[in-house]
C-alpha cells in the first residue's frame, strides 16, 4: 500500500513561490531605482565606500593591492558565473545529501518497525518453541 505525505497544499505553495520568484526578478526591469545622471546606475558597494573614505579622510592610501589588476568586462562576468555555478552545485549537492540521508533514515525505520512487529508477536502458533 501507497502512502503520501502531502504536507497541505505543496502545489500551491510550489506555484506561489514560483510567482514570487518572477516577480522579483521582473520588478527591477520596470522600475529604475539607479542615479540616470551616473555612470553606472548600480554602483557597487566598493564604489560608494571609496567615495565615502575619499570624503572622510583624503590623504588614505590603501595598504593593500588586488592580486590580479583590471580585468576585461567579460572576463568580470566569468568569474561571476563560474562563482555562481559552484556556489548552486555546492549548494544543491547538501540539500540532495541532506534529503537523501532523510529518506535512508524513513526507509530504515519503516523497516526496522515492520521487522518489530512480527517479532513482537512471538513464535508462530502451531509451533514448537
Amino acid at each position: 500500500m501507497s502512502t503520501t505525505n502531502n504536507k497541505g497544499g505543496g502545489f500551491a505553495v510550489t506555484i506561489a513561490l514560483i510567482i514570487l520568484a518572477a516577480a522579483i526578478a521582473v520588478f527591477p526591469m520596470f522600475y529604475n531605482f539607479g542615479d540616470p545622471d551616473a555612470e553606472e546606475q548600480f554602483g557597487g558597494s566598493d564604489g560608494a565606500a571609496e567615495e565615502i573614505v575619499a570624503e572622510q579622510n583624503p590623504d588614505y592610501e590603501p595598504w593593500a593591492s588586488p592580486l590580479i589588476g583590471e580585468l576585461p568586462g567579460e572576463v568580470e562576468s566569468g568569474l561571476f558565473a563560474f562563482q555562481a555555478a559552484l556556489g548552486a552545485g555546492v549548494l544543491g549537492f547538501a540539500i540532495g545529501n541532506y534529503r537523501g540521508r532523510t529518506r535512508a533514515e524513513e526507509r530504515g525505520s519503516r523497516e526496522s518497525g515492520a521487522a518489530g512487529t512480527t517479532a513482537a508477536a512471538g513464535p508462530n502458533p502451531g509451533t514448537d518453541a
